[in-house]
């Protein structure tokens, strides 16, 4: 896929409620809470422009039973994707526009994941450091499967800062 590097769009913060409305709908009693996490989660910060979701849920292995379901609205099912007691939706092909990533609570990426989140929108200055190595990065690789991994330290040592500051709190 083709790596797509936007700026900031309020309207991201629409696209995550109007899908997390439809999500309510589907999944109703197994879902907990709803978040909006990522870069599409910060404002000013650059990103691609995908809305990544966080799906917390009583069960994670009864999400396996809205997978036809996911389909026909156009969601390619990824499972656990790598990541151990996740389940992973991904809608647009390549013009992928949302990730649904299900948790069942208390699952440890949930914080991890939100604690990125709120301490990239509480220090702008990371937001800037951050941004600005994603157009470098953009402008050496064309493609996800270059970009993604080359972010790899930078977002390590990212989070290690996030949750030192979440610990301090």
């Amino acid at each position: 896929m083709d790596v797509r590097l936007s700026d900031f769009r309020e309207e991201w913060a629409i696209q995550f409620a109007e899908e997390a409305d439809l999500l309510r709908d589907i999944f109703t009693d197994q879902i907990i809470e709803i978040h909006h996490f990522g870069s599409t989660s910060v404002p000013f910060l650059k990103a691609k422009p995908v809305i990544d979701m966080l799906v917390i849920v009583q069960n994670i292995e009864k999400m396996d039973e809205w997978n036809n379901h996911m389909r026909d609205l156009g969601y390619d099912v990824a499972g656990e994707w790598g990541i151990e007691g996740r389940r992973l939706f991904r809608k647009g092909g390549d013009q992928r526009t949302h990730h649904i990533h299900c948790y069942e609570q208390h699952n440890p990426h949930i914080h991890r994941h939100l604690v990125v989140r709120d301490y990239l929108r509480c220090h702008p200055q990371e937001v800037t450091r951050y941004s600005q190595f994603k157009e470098e990065l953009a402008q050496k690789f064309t493609t996800t499967n270059e970009y993604s991994p080359a972010k790899k330290q930078f977002v390590t040592q990212l989070e290690q800062r996030a949750l030192l500051w979440y610990a301090l709190q």
